[in-house]
């Protein structure tokens, strides 16, 4: 395939710090040639360093600019819901005998933020994710939400620029390693941690809304879950979701 710019320069920026990784194009890692190559740069700034120059200073109110704006958050709006009918497609063609219950707690977890951190990670993407200098040494870069969030976006930007069909051969390929290591429908991640608690004789798992920001029509919630001392973190656009994105996250951590 061909393969236009390493975004090293192109995307990164001499004004960022060298990512940790090997230089790697994201074009090479999303299997995407984009024609139009601004999503790309998009889906791959993060919110501190998009429109503040280019020490990724944000804007001042007078300044007019919208809360996020030049950053991946609109791509990654998008590219939530193009992942989530990726897959519900493929869980329906994979498991035809299963209904709604065990499809959605498959979904549930393939969509999950550590799923998608971890994919993120394995496909290469910190390296050419943008981030401002103070960020990018405080490890930005390694933030299960910041690296979920990119890789939504990552396939909003392919979902505008190509369609569907390269997005579905992008989240196809990523994600065929959970799929089939998914040999029976997962627990659903509050319940099981509710059983890890009490199969060991503790408090039931206490969750907290750590905050909750964005518009009326799209909220973001961010919930903490806690047992024993250990917290796990989950974050989603209803409390329910992101209690179980915690709970999944704190299990990940337990085990």
């Amino acid at each position: 395939m061909a393969v236009r710019n390493p975004l090293v320069a192109a995307v990164l920026g001499d004004h960022l710090t060298s990512p940790p990784a090997a230089p790697a194009t994201a074009e090479a890692i999303l299997g995407h040639v984009f024609a139009r190559p601004e999503l790309l740069r998009e889906a791959l700034t993060h919110r501190s360093a998009a429109a503040g120059g280019r020490q990724g200073r944000r804007p001042s109110p007078a300044s007019g600019a919208a809360k996020g704006s030049g950053s991946n958050e609109r791509l990654e709006f998008v590219g939530d819901r193009v992942l989530g009918l990726l897959i519900a497609e493929w869980l329906a063609e994979r498991f035809p005998l299963e209904q709604e219950g065990e499809l959605g707690r498959r979904l549930a977890y393939l969509v999950s933020q550590p799923v998608l951190a971890d994919i993120a990670e394995a496909s290469g993407l910190p390296a050419v994710l943008s981030v401002a200098p103070g960020e990018s040494r405080a490890g930005v870069r390694k933030r299960a939400t910041v690296l979920a969030d990119a890789m939504e976006a990552a396939i909003g930007a392919v979902f505008i620029d190509g369609g569907i069909e390269p997005a579905r051969r992008f989240v196809r390929d990523a994600w065929n390693a959970a799929m089939i290591a998914q040999a029976a429908p997962p627990k659903d991640s509050k319940t099981a941690l509710q059983e890890w608690s009490q199969g060991r004789g503790l408090p039931l798992p206490d969750y907290v809304v750590a905050s909750r920001d964005g518009p009326s029509h799209a909220p973001r919630f961010v919930i903490t879950v806690t047992v024993a001392g250990h917290t796990g973190t989950g974050t989603a656009g209803t409390k329910r979701a992101a209690e179980q994105d915690a709970a999944l996250d704190l299990l990940g951590k337990l085990r």
